[in-house]
């Protein structure tokens, strides 16, 4: 294994034979051992900086000590100094500096410093100690991770003092660091996505991506190259415009950052928040955000300045201005398009148009006060401001088949303007159809048989036959013609009621029935 000690002979002839300026790659064949076993020696006798001569002359033990992985990490005094510089540095890494710039700009100060190789290998040793989390160099403004603590905070019920576990949300800035962290009743699709978005609104700007656990408020179905996000979670990072990358499966390291964050706020939020009771959200919140505001100000461990310094310094400006407006959390229906490729969005009984190649397939609706956005085995296929209208179309053109373009004329709309000019009762009459029917094209059939009555009976006798239709409260169009044929759409209503006879109508057999 790469941390188990070889037989130091073997690390002299590794020594030596650097010193001879032969290959990694010919020691490695010479010497029996892997060529990343024999960089690491040669690393750690870079880092050293200790002449050759003087290591050869160690005994076996003291050469094994000195090699040792304890020996490994303690920097000598030139080397604490080189350190002392890296802080700096490291802001800069973040902001796009490459460390050759950063080795270029120190051995014009210092001529007499480490080389590059030596450089590049003490800040990285460095960079392993003061970020323990995840030896990662973050691009500031690139990524927000985001988690849910393992232990729960409590609230009271103030009428049983019954306690309650609420879940705790964290977010983290790549970058700087910057936390926030709410406490929110569930792990669910609403209250994960308002948290993610108050930690949007928190750093006043959004990063170009968020990475996520494989909870399924954020994914639906986890894979490791193109996992399935939960329709509401991609509707609000695009709303934000950003990309969501969650986490591989059973792969912890992909938010090592977060889960390391969680870990110090149980230190320093808890500990401070578990000190009282609380009976309700939001005054755990208050105490969580007072809490918070310590922790994002108090020096980084081994730096000279603290997470909310790092941000504004760094990462604020590198942050993506927020959308003028706040994500509306999107409900969801399916529905099957109809043959006139259209989907009805039940609850206000109004109609969207969409591609005609989807006619008969299911597709998924998804829509809030404003918008109304409609998907194919999650493909966004069309997208329409909401009408609260009912039996009123929204259409796109470009939705319909050239050859079915002219049913766009066939709308509700059409019907309940051509049943106006006939008279209130009719117009009243059709409308009642249109509610009633489940398929639009049956009541369409129904709406068109009856207006075109017209023209055999005249206005004046159809509008009479609609308002005693909808005093029977019977709506068809067979209702219709067998008013007109038996010539009882003048009738009196009221005599015939007073009379106590009953009514004609469609649905009720004569006498002559059963003679």
């Amino acid at each position: 294994m790469s941390n188990t000690l070889i037989a130091m002979s073997k690390v002299r002839k590794i020594l030596h034979s650097h010193a001879l300026k032969t290959g990694k790659k010919t020691i490695s064949r010479k010497t029996g051992i892997t060529r990343n076993t024999v960089k690491r020696y040669i690393r750690q006798y870079i880092a050293l900086n200790r002449p050759l001569e003087e290591i050869l002359k160690l005994s076996d033990k003291e050469l094994e000590k000195l090699f040792s992985a304890r020996s490994y990490y303690e920097p000598t005094p030139r080397q604490r100094e080189l350190m002392k510089l890296f802080p700096a540095m490291d802001k800069k890494i973040k902001k796009g500096s490459t460390r050759l710039a950063l080795w270029e700009e120190y051995i014009k100060e210092q001529p007499e410093g480490y080389r590059y190789s030596q450089f590049k290998f003490l800040y990285r040793q460095w960079s392993k100690r003061v970020n323990s989390t995840m030896h990662v160099e973050h691009k500031a403004g690139d990524k927000m991770y985001v988690d849910y603590t393992g232990k729960k905070l409590q609230i009271a019920d103030l009428q049983t003092g019954e306690l309650r576990q609420v879940e705790v949300f964290v977010a983290i800035l790549g970058a700087s660091q910057l936390t926030y962290v709410e406490a929110t009743m569930t792990q669910q699709k609403e209250d994960f996505i308002g948290g993610c978005e108050n930690a949007l609104l928190y750093f006043e700007g959004a990063p170009q991506a968020i990475v996520t656990d494989n909870l399924k408020a954020a994914v639906t179905r986890s894979n490791r190259y193109e996992p399935t996000l939960n329709e509401s979670f991609r509707d609000f990072v695009e709303h934000y415009g950003m990309t969501a990358l969650p986490a591989g499966p059973y792969k912890p390291r992909h938010k090592a950052l977060v889960e390391g964050a969680v870990k110090i706020i149980y230190q320093t939020i808890y500990t401070v928040v578990n000190q009282r009771q609380y009976t309700s959200l939001e005054e755990l919140n208050k105490a969580i955000k007072q809490a918070l505001e310590e922790h994002n100000n108090r020096l980084l461990k081994g730096r000279p300045y603290s997470r909310r310094q790092l941000f504004e310094e760094i990462e604020r400006k590198e942050l993506q201005p927020l959308a003028s407006f706040r994500y509306e959390l999107k409900r969801k229906r399916t529905a099957t398009v109809m043959k006139n490729n259209y989907i009805c969005l039940g609850e206000d009984k109004h109609y969207y148009s969409v591609p005609y190649r989807y006619i008969g397939k299911k597709v998924n609706i998804l829509y809030s006060q404003t918008q109304v956005d409609i998907y194919y085995r999650n493909e966004h296929i069309a997208a329409h401001k909401r009408n609260p209208r009912p039996f009123t179309y929204s259409t796109v053109e470009d939705h319909l088949a050239s050859k079915h373009r002219f049913k766009s004329d066939w709308t509700p709309e059409k019907f309940i303007e051509r049943a106006e000019v006939i008279g209130e009762d009719t117009k009243a009459y059709i409308i009642e159809i249109l509610g009633k029917r489940q398929h639009p094209e049956q009541a369409y059939k129904s709406c068109q048989g009856i207006l075109n009555y017209v023209a055999k009976v005249g206005d004046k006798r159809l509008n009479a036959a609609c308002r005693r239709a909808n005093y029977y409260g019977d709506y068809s169009y067979k209702t219709i013609i067998a008013i007109l044929e038996k010539r009882m759409e003048f009738a009196d209503l009221d005599e015939e009621n007073e009379k106590g006879t009953t009514p004609s109508h469609i649905n009720i057999r004569g006498n002559i029935y059963y003679a």
